[in-house]
């Protein structure tokens, strides 16, 4: 009893993690099996059903149903703006063109952001298996993962996974015996890591494409369409790393599942690096859709000290200050928009 988490605010001991008030209103559907399996095992990761939907997009699905099935799905990027991610897909599978890439955008660069970091950290397969379903969804036959060189672990396992993955005839030529194909590159090590110098810059996506490519980190005009040319003038999609892991519970799970979680204009969770001067800190997911007082106050504790809540920062260096008169908003794309701040990579 004496080892149990004892609640700072009712005083009681918590037995299970339900019983713990920043667990308990949380619904972790990506950060599900952190913690749970070992981030070095591709057979752990299998044994909770990890890869089945690769093999049911490859061995049961068309292209174009992946594509329609992400686009019905409402699911939105979550590195930013919240662009509508099937759409993105489906225009780089329209875009004329045999060679075409996929990117997973590692570069957090919001301060006190770690969601991307923690993901690779706990779960590494789950991002790679969205991109290799990206991949056969839109035609690519080549994807790159681009990662912050200050998290030198998160470069370690997910370069264990590529490896892992080759091993196991998820990655390369003939995956599964399908005759698709798709290898990734991550400069630096025996499959390459692109480990990004950390320049913030470089966590917008034309930058990003430019590092890789071996020049400066600068974005292009707006008007060139990554699409149509991204990554050397190639058509080319990318998502950070939440988004790719959403990929394969929408495939497995099914859409009616999905769409059941979050808002009209904003399905599934959300990934929040709850920080600042609140008492309960930490990485938290929570439904599209839940109040600013729901994670400020029920989950987060409230202020340190008892203290008035004043404004809470959204968004990163992009984002907006949301002031205590609006505590009751819904946390959703829309809606934080609206007030005059951004969903961003999930500072919070």
């Amino acid at each position: 009893e004496k080892l149990c988490y004892v609640d700072p605010q009712t005083k009681k001991r918590a037995i299970s993690e339900d019983d713990v008030a920043f667990y308990n209103r949380q619904q972790r559907i990506i950060f599900g099996w952190n913690g749970l399996i070992d981030p070095q095992s591709i057979e752990d990761y299998i044994a909770i059903g990890g890869y089945s939907a690769l093999a049911k997009v490859l061995f049961e699905m068309e292209p174009e149903a992946v594509v329609e099935m992400v686009k019905k799905s409402g699911l939105r990027g979550r590195g930013g703006a919240g662009f509508p991610t099937g759409v993105k897909w489906e225009s780089v599978a329209k875009a004329h063109g045999d060679t075409k890439y996929v990117i997973c955008n590692a570069d957090e660069g919001d301060p006190g952001a770690y969601a991307n970091r923690s993901l690779m950290e706990g779960n590494p397969h789950s991002v790679l298996e969205g991109m290799i379903i990206g991949a056969y969804a839109m035609g690519a036959n080549e994807g790159y993962v681009y990662v912050r060189t200050e998290y030198p672990m998160a470069v370690e396992l997910i370069t264990r996974a590529v490896e892992q993955a080759q091993d196991y005839g998820l990655l390369g030529d003939n995956i599964l015996g399908t005759g698709f194909a798709f290898s990734l590159k991550m400069f630096k090590f025996k499959v390459r890591v692109n480990r990004g110098g950390g320049a913030f810059v470089c966590g917008e996506s034309s930058a990003l494409m430019a590092s890789i490519e071996g020049r400066a980190g600068e974005p292009r005009p707006k008007h060139v369409h990554m699409a149509e040319k991204g990554l050397w003038d190639r058509p080319t999609c990318l998502n950070n790393v939440e988004t790719w892991a959403n990929v394969p519970l929408i495939i497995n799970r099914g859409l009616d599942w999905y769409t059941k979680v979050g808002t009209g204009g904003s399905k599934g969770t959300k990934i929040f690096s709850l920080v600042g001067k609140i008492n309960n800190t930490g990485l938290v997911e929570v439904p599209m859709g839940i109040t600013l007082r729901e994670i400020i106050q029920d989950i987060g504790g409230g202020i340190r000290g008892g203290r008035s809540f004043k404004a809470v920062q959204t968004g990163g260096p992009s984002g907006g200050c949301i002031p205590k008169d609006l505590v009751d908003l819904k946390v959703d794309f829309d809606e934080l928009t609206k007030a005059g701040s951004m969903m961003g990579s999930g500072g919070m």
